[in-house]
């Protein structure tokens, strides 16, 4: 959950900070930033964007709402509050590129009013569902003309080039991305390139070049270059040929590794006949429809099949959360085209996002993130105790902190999928017993049912919290 009070990612903006008071979202608009704000609002690009949900809602309120707090703000602005807030190094590859080409879409039709975007930080966009939002408002400013797009190299380094060493290399950006919050330098991608991919034609003047210029001007640049440098126009048709031409390459592009995963057959694959199956899905559907529950989380979503189920029973949004690129991909191709309030994250379970960035609270956690009604851990505990040895007292623990309600599924050592991991380990797991999993979950949670849904003794147990 986030913290009431000043939010402490929005300490670098002098623009406008952002507050959280009693579960809404303000923003205020100091002087810095009251002239474009006014120029933007008068324009009708905010009404625009807001109507096709490319940019998140957003009303005037007093400025007194946020008492002595907010002295020498010009304006005060409610934000519509978004289900779950995520991060790039969460994002698959087609939830980064559909960032992308919103920044894109909305800087083009930005110069179209005579405005444009002082900077192109990925963490101006989020979800809701598979549709990215656009939701740093300030970031909008009147154009100068003939300026430079100042926010390019930033563009590139967190949109572009996570994009290109999955499209290029087939390696996800996710673990680069997150140790380093700013994204990837185009200096380290462009020493991983090979000569030919430099001299492409895209590659050179979006990577090579900018890489090569940095480091020259970083050893070079005295007063009067960069004095030079300020002075230097670049016509409006050529900023938008930039920007349309950035917008082709980025909706070409593809993941390199294009095969199967482990897990992202896994619907068609697993252990359990249809009937059992439906056993599941009838479980978890009746779980959602008897609790009501508002925002579920769905750990080990895999391609999102028990997200479908909970929302058909009635939740109103899933994140969903798996370590398996292509699982993912699927998931929000299918959240793309069945229209599913279902975001599908990555997500290393044993290794979650932690507090980071200035102060280690500029990006939160998930657990200061997920505050939901519910979860689901369908075919899940098992890669933990067993494939990372995480004990299960600690790992239930952590489960039973996510939420106040779940469905946890126990996988037993009969069971084919645990038996083929143990083929490759030596069975140290002792403690991996039905009996005991029930026991340590009993000590944290009231069991109210539990159900054998498969004939190789999987287990269903729903719970609530103590």
């Amino acid at each position: 959950m986030f913290e009431e009070g000043l939010d402490p990612a929005s300490y670098r903006d002098p623009s406008g900070r952002v507050y959280i008071r009693d579960g809404r979202v303000f923003r205020t608009v100091m002087p810095y930033a009251s002239g474009d704000f006014e120029y933007v609002q008068s324009t009708g690009l905010i009404e625009e964007l807001e109507k096709e949900g490319l940019i998140v809602e957003s009303k005037q309120v007093d400025p007194a709402i946020l008492g002595d707090e907010i002295a020498g703000a010009c304006y005060v602005i409610e934000h519509q509050r978004l289900p779950f807030i995520s991060y790039p190094y969460e994002w698959s590859f087609p939830a980064l590129k559909a960032a992308s080409l919103l920044h894109l879409e909305i800087q083009l039709r930005s110069l179209a009013k005579g405005i444009t975007l002082s900077d192109a930080s990925a963490y101006n966009v989020q979800f809701v569902g598979p549709k990215p939002i656009f939701i740093d408002r300030l970031s909008l400013r009147r154009y100068q003309e003939g300026e430079f797009w100042l926010g390019h190299k930033q563009f590139c380094e967190q949109f572009l080039n996570p994009l290109l060493i999955r499209s290029i290399f087939g390696i996800p950006h996710n673990s680069w991305y997150r140790g380093a919050l700013e994204g990837i330098t185009s200096d380290d991608l462009v020493g991983l390139l090979p000569w030919r991919r430099k001299l492409t034609w895209k590659i050179l003047t979006n990577v090579v070049l900018p890489a090569v210029f940095q480091k020259k001007a970083t050893k070079e640049l005295v007063a009067e270059q960069a004095k030079s440098y300020k002075n230097r126009k670049l016509p409006l048709i050529t900023f938008r040929r930039i920007l349309e031409s950035l917008k082709e390459w980025i909706s070409g592009l593809k993941p390199a590794d294009t095969g199967k995963s482990v897990w992202s057959d896994y619907a068609k694959t697993h252990s359990y006949s249809s009937e059992e199956l439906g056993h599941k899905r009838k479980f978890v559907s009746n779980f959602i429809e008897s609790l009501k529950p508002k925002l579920v989380g769905d750990l080990g979503s895999n391609t999102g099949d028990y997200a479908a189920v909970a929302l058909m029973a009635g939740v109103e949004y899933v994140v969903g959360f798996d370590y398996d690129q292509k699982a993912l991909e699927i998931a929000f191709s299918r959240a793309q085209e069945e229209r599913l309030q279902y975001l599908p994250l990555y997500l290393d379970a044993a290794n979650p996002a932690p507090d980071q960035g200035w102060a280690q609270r500029e990006r939160k956690g998930l657990n200061s993130r997920l505050t939901a009604d519910a979860i689901l851990a369908l075919a899940f505990t098992h890669h933990l105790a067993i494939g990372r040895n995480i004990p299960l007292p600690e790992l239930l623990n952590w489960l039973i902190s996510l939420a106040p309600h779940g469905v946890i599924e126990f996988v037993p050592k009969s069971d084919p999928m645990v038996k083929h991991m143990l083929n490759f380990r030596e069975d140290i797991f002792q403690d991996y017993t039905e009996e005991r999993f029930l026991s340590y979950l009993e000590s944290l949670a009231n069991i109210l049912e539990t159900e054998v849904v498969s004939s190789t003794g999987r287990r269903l147990i729903r719970y609530s919290r103590r």
